[in-house]
């Protein structure tokens, strides 16, 4: 039955799809693992036969055949934000002593500039100044607001494409409520339900960053958009709140329930992909290995050949005593120390590898990519997180009960052998995680189509401005209904001043009828 109704949900998305759209596709993130997640749905739309054009620091090595495949690569993207930026050549182990703060700020300062490398490129201004036109614009949600004016400069609906659940990028910009008693800050280290302590921190962080963004980053991104897009809007905010859908890298198997706008759809897990045939020595490393293998990979991002010796140390002597056998992305020819039950490489096919009936654990930073693939292929984890979401990830897998946490300050061979054991040799992590994997895989559509499908939509619909929520329209202190509490309150404290000035009126003729003291009526 339910593949029945699947098949007559894809029939009638096709009936009723779009014909051949010029879509463009707007990726300025220079991780390769934002690449990888945007890249999906843009060869998706040009496989369904569109016309696709991606403005991105990377490109497509092999372009869709189907319909229109264009790549504008912004080949100085990650050579101008080292310029602009040294810290990026940290070691990024150290952000794991980064506060919410420093991170917002940091941001604040970091990304306009990151927008305008993509929107000054010689190529990104051609595009610009051709005079074509497009059907509708999608642009990845990172901090990037001023190039979401591409979409007016164009004339075309705007989509964006956030790379994470609901947050404050997206929350204020759809008029979608987002409770800071109830919804931690993705930056912050927090489970639901809060403690005290944390809902005041929550929610200071939580008016931090309203401030920050509506009083200077969405100034600086005004700027931007007015100095290298002819058409942009008169202001920012004529964008900003003038997203057609959010299309959410999310979905309640993965993520915390939290309240949607009806412009905000979930596709959490579509760029994941039926698993494919293995290389032959991992083929046969994973096959011979009675015991298990544990995967261990710290994402695009952070790399395991950057980890300290002391840490580097504590983990091999941890690998060293057990019987499963490890495969670990390790960046360099050499791992010093390595024991015969370890097989490092540079690159790894992470889903193919998941997907491996031996893969008993996965070792993560906690990067959202990676829960959701984790998820997908039912494997528990150990959560090493170091910054950004992948606290907040390894903290929600440790209360859905398919994973355990290692704060990295704190590893040592001590803590990971007992985290590792806890994981191996109860068999609640396994239940839990294949629990959530068959929520994720309940759905009557795949996230992919989900996409396409809203995708078309819009154009279908010319930017299907019904779905957009009352909310954007109203001042704030409509929003939170301020002129109705001051009106009530007025008319309260106005009632209370009149009924006691009517009750000291009353006193007063009742005090002024009695015989004072020591005065005599007459007929005394």
């Amino acid at each position: 039955m339910k593949t029945t109704v699947s098949l007559l949900v894809l029939v009638l998305i096709s009936i009723y799809g779009v014909n051949s759209a010029k879509i463009l596709g707007v990726m300025p993130v220079t991780g390769r693992s934002h690449y990888i997640l945007v890249s999906t749905l843009m060869r998706a739309l040009a496989e369904k036969g569109h016309d696709v054009t991606v403005i991105s620091c990377f490109g497509e090595k092999n372009p869709p055949k189907n319909g229109t495949y264009r790549d504008i690569v912004v080949t100085e993207g990650l050579e101008e934000m080292q310029k602009l930026a040294p810290v990026v050549n940290m070691n990024m182990f150290d952000l794991d002593k980064s506060n919410p703060f420093v991170g917002a700020i940091f941001m604040a300062s970091m990304f306009p500039a990151m927008t305008e490398v993509m929107l000054k490129n010689e190529n990104v201004q051609k595009l610009i100044n051709s005079g074509e036109k497009f059907d509708v614009v999608i642009v990845e949600q990172f901090a990037n607001d001023a190039q979401k004016a591409l979409s007016t400069h164009f004339g075309a609906p705007l989509v964006s494409l956030s790379g994470l659940g609901a947050n404050y990028w997206v929350n204020s910009l759809v008029g979608n409520p987002s409770p800071p008693s109830y919804i931690p800050d993705l930056m912050l280290d927090y489970s639901v339900p809060m403690t005290f302590c944390e809902r005041v921190v929550n929610s200071i962080v939580y008016v931090f960053n309203e401030f920050l963004h509506k009083f200077y980053i969405f100034s600086k991104h005004n700027e931007i958009m007015k100095k290298y897009i002819p058409n942009a809007p008169t202001h920012i905010s004529d964008v900003l709140y003038n997203n057609s859908i959010v299309l959410m890298n999310s979905h309640p198997s993965i993520n915390q329930p939290v309240p949607y706008v009806p412009n905000m759809i979930d596709i959490g897990g579509f760029h994941v992909k039926p698993p494919k045939k293995l290389p032959k020595d991992l083929q046969e490393f994973l096959d011979n290995a009675k015991d298990g293998v544990i995967y261990f990979s710290m994402g695009s991002n952070l790399k395991s050949a950057e980890l300290p010796n002391e840490k580097r140390d504590a983990i091999l002597k941890t690998f060293s005593k057990l019987k499963e056998k490890i495969l670990w992305k390790w960046e360099e020819d050499e791992l010093p120390g390595k024991p015969p039950n370890v097989k490092t490489a540079k690159w790894l096919p992470q889903q193919d590898i998941l997907a491996h009936p031996n893969v008993k654990l996965f070792i993560t930073h906690g990067g959202l990519l990676s829960t959701i693939e984790t998820i997908y292929h039912g494997v528990p984890i150990l959560a090493i997180p170091i910054f950004g979401d992948q606290k907040m990830n390894a903290r929600s897998a440790v209360k859905s009960g398919y994973g355990v946490y290692l704060a990295y300050s704190e590893l040592n061979e001590e803590t990971m052998t007992n985290r590792l054991n806890e994981v191996l040799n109860n068999k609640k992590y396994k239940e839990n995680v294949q629990t959530r994997s068959r929520l994720f895989h309940d759905r009557i559509v795949s996230p992919l189509d989900t996409a396409i499908y809203w995708i078309e939509y819009v154009i279908r619909h010319r930017g299907a401005p019904h779905l957009r929520v009352a909310a954007l329209d109203l001042p704030w202190y409509k929003y939170f209904l301020l002129d109705v509490i001051g009106v009530i309150a007025l008319v309260f404290l106005s009632s209370l001043l009149i009924f006691c000035y009517i009750i000291k009126l009353i006193v007063r003729k009742i005090c002024s009828k009695r015989p004072k003291k020591g005065k005599k009526t007459k007929k005394e």
